[in-house]
C-alpha cells in the first residue's frame, strides 16, 4: 500500500526484492508456489517492469531486499500463509 512522503507528497511504494542466489529457497518456503514465476531471470523481468510502470506513473519506488528467515519469522509470528498478501504486508512494513 502506497505511504505519501510527507517532503513531497510523492506516493512510495515498497517493491519486494528476492536476491538471486536465494531464489531456489524462495520458491521452496511459499505456499503460492503454482502462482510465482519458474526462474529468477523470469520473475526478475516482472519486477523490472513493475517498478518503471510505478516511476512511470509517478510513484517513488524502493526496493526492499527480502530476508527470508525474517519473511519466515514474520509469517510464523502473525499466523499466516506466506502468500503474495503476506509477502505484501512484510514488504510494507518496512519503511
Amino acid at each position: 500500500m502506497p505511504h505519501d512522503s510527507k517532503a513531497s507528497n510523492v506516493f512510495v511504494i515498497n517493491l519486494a526484492y528476492y536476491r538471486k542466489k536465494d531464489w531456489y529457497r524462495f520458491i521452496r518456503i511459499i505456499d503460492d508456489r503454482f502462482s510465482m514465476h519458474d526462474t529468477w531471470h523470469e520473475w526478475h523481468q516482472d519486477f523490472q517492469k513493475t517498478k518503471r510502470d510505478l516511476i512511470n506513473d509517478g510513484f517513488k519506488v524502493v526496493d526492499i531486499v527480502v530476508d527470508l528467515d525474517e519473511l519466515t519469522a514474520y509469517c510464523e509470528l502473525h499466523g499466516i500463509k506466506n502468500d503474495g498478501r503476506a509477502r505484501s504486508q512484510f514488504v510494507n512494513k518496512k519503511r
